[in-house]
């Protein structure tokens, strides 16, 4: 489901990043580990076709994305790649069902409001469908945060350090939810982070 091939990157100034290649299959849970600075960020956004890689190919559902132009890669990534950032990013002048909305829209998917709705109940979060995300907890603006990267279905979910800033509690309750709905979808999930609390709860790994 993600498969790379000799993928470098170079930042303006910088020498090249290369990466090792590495498969994961369907329905497989993935931790992406290595300390601040490695690269793990630029990785993440090569495989979401955020950043265009300077060689090597990326395979998401069998689709090289390195080969699509920024129109189709746009609308390939909404359909099949949902991403959990480090920050949310969301409008804040739209509501929690409103951000959920946008993605399918950005996307050019049909507007589901009962399918925005029933995945926020599902996430506990069915009483915030009408509330701005600036009066959301921390935990909560996780919880929507992955929420609206798995609204369109994808068959790929990335999230970049999703623990990071939580207690033992709350990181506990993002990774099962994480991996919950990559389940409920059969979706492949890749987690990056430097969070060694997190290494014993998976046994895919792949080092930088």
């Amino acid at each position: 489901m993600v498969e790379t091939s000799d993928i470098s990157y170079q930042y303006p100034g910088q020498e090249a990043i290369s990466f090792q290649q590495f498969k994961c299959e369907e329905n497989s849970h993935w931790l992406l580990l290595g300390q601040s600075g490695c690269g793990k960020t630029t990785l993440l956004h090569l495989l979401a076709g955020l950043l265009p890689p300077a060689s090597g190919s990326i395979k998401i559902a069998g689709t090289d994305i390195t080969k699509l132009n920024t129109g189709k890669l746009d609308h390939f990534r909404g359909q099949h790649i949902g991403v959990v950032f480090q920050q949310p990013h969301f409008v804040q002048s739209l509501t929690v069902a409103e951000n959920l909305k946008l993605a399918q829209y950005l996307a050019g998917v049909k507007e589901d409001g009962q399918r925005v709705k029933s995945l926020l109940e599902s996430l506990n979060l069915g009483h915030k469908l009408n509330v701005k995300p600036k009066e959301l907890s921390q935990g909560e603006q996780q919880r929507v945060a992955i929420a609206r990267s798995i609204v369109n279905q994808p068959k790929v979910i990335l999230a970049d350090e999703p623990t990071s800033a939580l207690d033992d509690a709350n990181a506990l309750e993002v990774i099962q939810l994480l991996e919950s709905q990559a389940n409920a979808q059969k979706a492949t999930l890749l987690i990056v982070t430097h969070d060694q609390r997190l290494k014993d709860h998976f046994s895919n790994r792949i080092q930088l």
